[in-house]
């Protein structure tokens, strides 16, 4: 909460010192004076910081963020109709940084100083050295212009029809039982998902490899190899789980910054999420709509972080049983 009143406090200031007048940007360059002078009273830019934040916290306790000069609509609304769209992709993204960086790290751990390492370890420097809007174009030149495998924009074909429960095109189709929908969501996400998460991928891969060959000169390591047991056991009970600990904090911190970073994904796929909407208000200076924006994305940050700690906690025995003790 306290993390949530500076972050709140810190965005308010930030968005009031942006160049340019909100009202004026709103009502276009030919509003009369009057009209602009109307709406910087109805939005309170006259008043002083102080009682701009407070009538802020005030219809923030009574759940609502204000209007939203950019949609002309409650920023509330927009942030709910959004925010499925982000993180149905950003989640997705999650899913492929630790089905295919975890077993990566393994792999690349196992066979240390082999060319299989060697071709992982590249592999995974490619996919941190670049920013996701790279991959995000080259992927889409890749395989939606010259190959033309996948959708090129959007999160469904137009053709689709899916009645909105959730906001998750995902779980709407699934719970609607339309799986041609279904396989075309899929189809459209695969490709900006594996473009936000191909960074998360080599840093998860680099960090288990690191980890796990720290791991492996332990001398229960030495232990399990002389008692003969099979490699591939040793690898993935004995070195993963250890070296998980470390390494799982800096993959939850990854997953949390897509939130962040998935604009630009979002901007070259026309993927109509949160983030993509973030940048729209920010340019227009839509303070409600860019401290509601924040603020969301920051509450997601801190509940990424919080799930985690407890998952840490469940792995490592000795913060388990420390907290026990206390």
């Amino acid at each position: 909460m306290i993390v949530l009143i500076g972050v709140s406090l810190l965005i308010f200031a930030i968005a009031r010192v942006i160049p340019g007048d909100p009202a004026r940007i709103a009502l276009g360059p030919n509003a009369t004076a009057e009209a602009v002078a109307v709406l910087r009273d109805k939005l309170h830019l006259n008043d002083s910081f102080l009682e701009q934040y407070g009538y802020f916290v005030v219809d923030l306790l009574r759940g609502d963020l204000g209007l939203s000069l950019y949609t002309n609509r409650p920023v509330m609304a927009d942030i709910a109709q959004f925010l499925p769209a982000t993180l149905e992709l950003v989640i997705v993204s999650g899913l492929m940084m630790v089905a295919i960086g975890l077993p990566l790290g393994i792999l690349s751990a196992r066979h240390r100083g082999s060319w299989i390492d060697h071709t992982v370890r590249l592999v995974t420097l490619l996919g941190v050295s670049a920013p996701a809007f790279v991959w995000a174009v080259v992927l889409m030149l890749a395989f939606s212009y010259f190959i033309q495998i996948f959708p090129i924009a959007g999160r469904i074909s137009d053709s689709c029809t899916v009645q909105t429960v959730t906001g998750f095109l995902l779980i709407d189709t699934l719970i609607a039982g339309n799986f041609k929908a279904l396989g075309n969501a899929v189809w459209h996400i695969i490709l900006p998902a594996f473009a936000l998460a191909l960074s998360g991928i080599g840093q998860a891969a680099r960090l288990v490899r690191s980890n796990m060959v720290e791991t492996y000169d332990k001398p229960f390591i030495e232990m399990a190899q002389a008692y003969g047991f099979p490699e591939r056991r040793i690898a993935r009970r004995y070195a993963f789980r250890p070296s998980l600990i470390p390494s799982l904090t800096i993959i939850g911190l990854d997953f949390a910054a897509m939130l962040g970073s998935a604009f630009l994904v979002e901007a070259v796929y026309a993927w109509p999420g949160l983030s993509r909407y973030g940048v729209a208000v920010i340019l227009r200076k839509d303070l409600n709509a860019i401290v509601g924006t924040v603020l969301v994305i920051s509450a997601m940050f801190l509940i990424v972080n919080l799930i985690v700690d407890l998952l840490v906690s469940i792995i490592n025995p000795r913060i388990r049983l420390s907290q026990r003790a206390s």
